[in-house]
């Protein structure tokens, strides 16, 4: 596999770009992309490091990587495989937004961290540019701040995608699988139980950093307070609250518990219901936990304590482990004003592979011209149809 590097003076018009390209997200989605016939540009800071990711994703597609469904041309025989990456370095968010509008890529996909940092700045790049934009937010501020971008979107004739990863992607599908031809939901929960395989290594800087500064920063509420949906409007929750013990369709039993992540907002969109929780597995529910958790979030208002524990939080190393399960789950309970309550699953494989497809698959969407203008999150624009692209597979009562 070639991989060519960006010189500064092509127009690259086509070009599709995953900015933190030597991640595992960026890895996921560049092998994805390949399996579409699409040829990714990977951009980060590291020229030796891209180099390493471009062979990494040579490896991967090479031993035909198969999704949990299948290769891209399984589902579109007229795709052929692409070979190979190009790499692009460049040191800041803003470096690259500067790239984006010198070189006018057709679709840019976003999956460096903290995205309350970066989205706003590459997407409004992106609208300025002409390019659509793609992105893994899970942030209840950063999907809230591209949302917020509609009619620059729109106006611009380009499409924003926030929310392109398990998380959103997974509960949002079912809340618009249960809503379908209905309308009139005033209560809707959604939990994620994602089942994720992890790499030895540290946290590093852009995880840690989405980790302490993707706290809610919206209204309804504290900088460093849980948030859910009440009567219509974002209010003040509590952190690790709402604890519920699910028990997969697998038969696995798993406790969630309550997080302000980008889902709440999908779900409420989606089933513009007045009553909205979103939850997750990956939140410790332990009485402990919850009594803790207002003290340990209130001490992160202040920027030093942050400054400091994102510091100490990216060097942590972290040891491989298998995925703890064979499926990860998105899942959602919807009541009406009838009374009447559906509930449903979406059963995806490992979590971090959606992630990688997930994107793709939008971006084939676009290149394709079967988006629309505005800001989107990806069940919004697509429908449920989409997740089940992905190799989803829906259990709906």
């Amino acid at each position: 596999m070639t991989q060519d590097v960006i010189d500064g003076s092509a127009v690259m018009g086509r070009d599709v770009w995953i900015l933190g390209g030597t991640g595992r997200s960026g890895r996921a989605t560049a092998t994805a992309l390949i399996e579409r016939g699409i040829t990714p540009v990977l951009v980060g800071r590291d020229a030796e490091r891209l180099a390493h990711a471009a062979d990494q994703v040579k490896r991967a597609t090479s031993r035909g990587s198969a999704l949990d469904h299948g290769t891209a041309a399984d589902h579109h025989p007229s795709i052929q495989p692409a070979t190979g990456c190009k790499v692009l370095t460049a040191p800041s968010p803003q470096a690259v937004a500067t790239e984006i509008q010198r070189h006018r890529p057709a679709v840019v996909i976003n999956t460096i961290g903290p995205f309350t940092t970066t989205a706003p700045v590459i997407a409004r790049a992106c609208i300025t540019a002409g390019t659509d934009y793609v992105d893994l937010a899970n942030d209840l501020a950063a999907v809230s701040a591209i949302l917020d971008l509609d009619k620059a979107a729109t106006d611009a004739g380009r499409t924003l995608v926030t929310g392109a990863g398990f998380g959103v992607t997974a509960t949002e599908s079912v809340v618009v699988a249960l809503c379908a031809g209905r309308v009139g939901a005033l209560d809707v929960r959604v939990d994620m139980v994602p089942a994720l395989e992890v790499e030895a290594g540290p946290i590093g800087d852009a995880l840690a950093a989405t980790l302490l500064e993707g706290l809610p920063g919206v209204a309804g509420g504290g900088r460093f307070e849980g948030r859910r949906y009440r009567d219509g409007r974002l209010v003040r929750a509590r952190i690790a609250g709402e604890v519920t013990h699910l028990t997969l369709p697998d038969g696995v039993t798993v406790t969630t518990a309550s997080m302000p992540l980008g889902e709440l907002m999908a779900a409420q969109r989606a089933s513009q219901a007045s009553s909205v929780v979103s939850s997750s597995s990956e939140v410790p529910g332990s009485a402990l936990v919850r009594a803790i958790m207002p003290l340990a979030t209130s001490v992160l208002r202040w920027s030093a304590v942050r400054e400091f524990a994102k510091r100490r939080l990216a060097k942590v190393e972290v040891k491989a482990r298998a995925k703890p399960r064979e499926h990860s789950w998105g899942h959602a309970r919807v009541t009406w004003a009838d009374g009447t309550t559906r509930e449903g699953w979406l059963r995806v494989g490992e979590a971090q592979q959606f992630t990688g497809t997930v994107p793709a698959e939008v971006t084939r969407r676009l290149l394709e011209g079967e988006g629309g203008p505005g800001a989107h999150t990806p069940a919004a624009l697509f429908g449920a149809g989409l997740a089940a692209a992905c190799g989803g597979e829906y259990l709906l009562d």
